[in-house]
């Protein structure tokens, strides 16, 4: 089989769909990196993807997404019980209702903070003031406040490690710079935790003390730096959302009836747009691991080493699950919460005992916070460049969405 390395870096997104509407869906067999690799789709595909026994993580991520996205030692990295007790961790804290209602409610306040400072100003770029207002709302939601000058800092290097994790270059080269910062950064912070105490926040210790003070399976702490790992791994796709915020603000401006659906809405409708924004615009292509033994998936054999990818943008755009999924359509998730392994913008399986993402709770709740304040905004949208090119990735409108808001 030919390796497809070359191809995918400039199809991008379109690379693993085009893929399969040439199979008609049937598993893709090729080879990326030199290393054979064979591609699944559906539901099914994903229950049998994120089943331990048939897929591994350890060894399976580049060690390019890792130096930048994930960290080494991180939680994306490990199987097992090992995998199991670090991901009851994450758990704990991001399923937490709590928890997750306190985090929307700082972003509410962060978001009301920098909206009356953008009026009667120059436009702004969202992307990065939204960038911006999460990170100073997460780090003070999980108990590392930053100052505005940090706050600054910490924000670039966080959304850093996202934009540079699927590319080569310049890009790259920032991600893992920003990482290698803020990794460093964040350990003096576990050490200064460990030797203060269990700070108390909302009645209760922080999420950065209780990822400081957490035991592994094998009953030891974290090193300094896995700790940080982890706790970045918290801030960080917190931070990612902002790709999200953006895309909704996309949506509102191309088809401007859905300020109403929001503005005359309530939680219900809110909701079903934060899914609607997460199954139409484009995050993560596909996720991948290692088959754990021979395997065999509708008649196509997998030897055991062999990297299997999940197809993700293709399944959320696939039109036996989504009917007309080229149109951006919040009502098809009004009554009706989607499937597990349907809506997979995050991965899919079970989030307590497998590779799912646990902050999908905290992703909505910001979403639900932020895009019905957005429709509420009075702004006015200059002329820039607001394609989304598919052949980047992750990828967002090209000029960040720029926005005024009058006096």
């Amino acid at each position: 089989m030919p390796d497809s390395t070359l191809t995918l870096l400039p199809q991008g997104y379109a690379w693993l769909p085009d893929r399969f509407r040439r199979t008609g869906g049937a598993p893709v067999r090729t080879r990326l990196l030199g290393k054979p690799a064979v591609a699944l789709h559906g539901p099914e595909a994903v229950a049998f993807f994120y089943d331990e026994d048939h897929v591994r993580r350890r060894s399976a991520l580049p060690e390019p997404v890792i130096d930048t996205l994930f960290g080494q030692g991180a939680v994306h990295t490990l199987d097992g019980a090992v995998h199991r007790a670090r991901k009851a961790m994450f758990t704990s804290l991001l399923k937490d209702g709590g928890r997750v209602t306190s985090l929307a409610e700082e972003v509410g306040r962060k978001w009301s903070a920098a909206t009356a400072e953008w009026k009667g100003g120059a436009p702004v770029v969202l992307f990065d003031e939204v960038g911006l207002l999460l990170t100073k709302a997460v780090c003070a939601w999980a108990g590392v406040p930053r100052q505005p000058h940090e706050a600054t800092a910490v924000a670039r290097d966080l959304l850093a490690m996202v934009d540079g994790f699927a590319t080569a270059g310049p890009r790259h080269l920032r991600a893992r710079r920003a990482r290698a910062r803020q990794e460093e950064h964040f350990a003096r912070e576990i050490m200064k935790l460990r030797a203060s105490g269990a700070p108390e926040a909302d009645g209760g210790a922080s999420v950065a003390y209780a990822i400081a003070v957490h035991r592994d399976a094998d009953g030891r702490l974290l090193d300094a730096r896995t700790a940080a790992v982890e706790l970045l791994n918290v801030l960080r796709p917190t931070v990612a959302v902002t790709w999200y915020t953006v895309f909704a603000a996309h949506a509102l401006h191309r088809w401007p009836g859905l300020r109403a659906f929001l503005a005359e809405g309530g939680p219900a409708e809110a909701r079903a747009f934060g899914h609607e924004v997460r199954r139409f615009y484009p995050f993560a292509p596909f996720v991948g691991g290692l088959a754990a033994r021979d395997l065999e998936w509708q008649g196509t054999p997998i030897a055991e080493g062999a990297l299997v990818l999940l197809d993700l943008h293709g399944q959320n755009h696939d039109p036996a699950l989504w009917p007309r999924p080229y149109s951006f359509e919040p009502e098809r998730f009004l009554g009706h919460e989607p499937g597990r392994d349907e809506l997979v913008p995050q991965g899919g399986g079970d989030v307590g005992a497998g590779h799912r993402c646990p902050g999908e709770d905290v992703t909505l709740a910001v979403l639900a916070t932020l895009t019905p304040a957005l429709a509420g905004l009075e702004y006015t949208v200059p002329d820039q460049d607001l394609r989304i090119p598919l052949s980047r990735v992750p990828t967002a409108p090209r000029s960040g969405f720029r926005l005024a808001v009058p006096g």
